[in-house]
């Protein structure tokens, strides 16, 4: 790439378009004319959400977004963030049960990790080891009761959540 040059070429902005340059014998690179509907330059047409071959993510069945709200729920007892986290990037798409199961948990399970800094930082006063104790506990209560009402089809709303990500 050579100095006043985009990642995506020369010949379109940052926002896909093409910038008006007139190119030798009148040919595009890659033989394609802007606007004909096909992929220039490695960027995607307007209003295409997904790259060619991709498929968007299917809904999954009821059963299903229970199935995985109840394992997010269980996964964050014994993982605190990381299941919350990943079950919310891979699966907030897939339903609107779901989304709001994994939301709710990533937030709850954000702030119980707040709270275990938060005692890990005062455990030298010796405070530090209730706060610990008494976060887990709080963790692996209202962690069950979530993972039930998830089972049962209801929604949760965790006590003593942040709300740290928006509905």
């Amino acid at each position: 790439m050579s100095y006043g040059q985009e990642p995506g070429g020369p010949e379109q902005h940052r926002d896909g378009k093409p910038d008006g340059r007139q190119y030798p014998g009148g040919q595009y690179p890659g033989g394609q004319q802007p606007g004909n509907g096909q992929q220039y330059g490695g960027w995607e047409r307007p209003g295409q959400q997904y790259p060619a071959g991709y498929q968007p993510p299917q809904p999954m069945t009821p059963e299903d977004q229970r199935l995985w709200a109840t394992l997010t729920h269980v996964g964050g007892i014994f993982f605190n963030i990381l299941v919350p986290l990943v079950a919310y990037l891979v699966l907030r798409d897939r339903g609107q049960f779901v989304r709001e199961h994994t939301r709710v948990a990533l937030n709850f399970h954000i702030t119980m990790a707040i709270a275990y800094f938060a005692g890990g930082l005062t455990s030298v006063l010796g405070i530090g080891f209730l706060v610990i104790a008494a976060a887990a506990i709080v963790s692996i209560v209202f962690g069950i009761m979530a993972a039930i009402a998830a089972n049962q089809g209801q929604f949760y709303k965790y006590p003593l959540s942040i709300e740290f990500i928006k509905p």
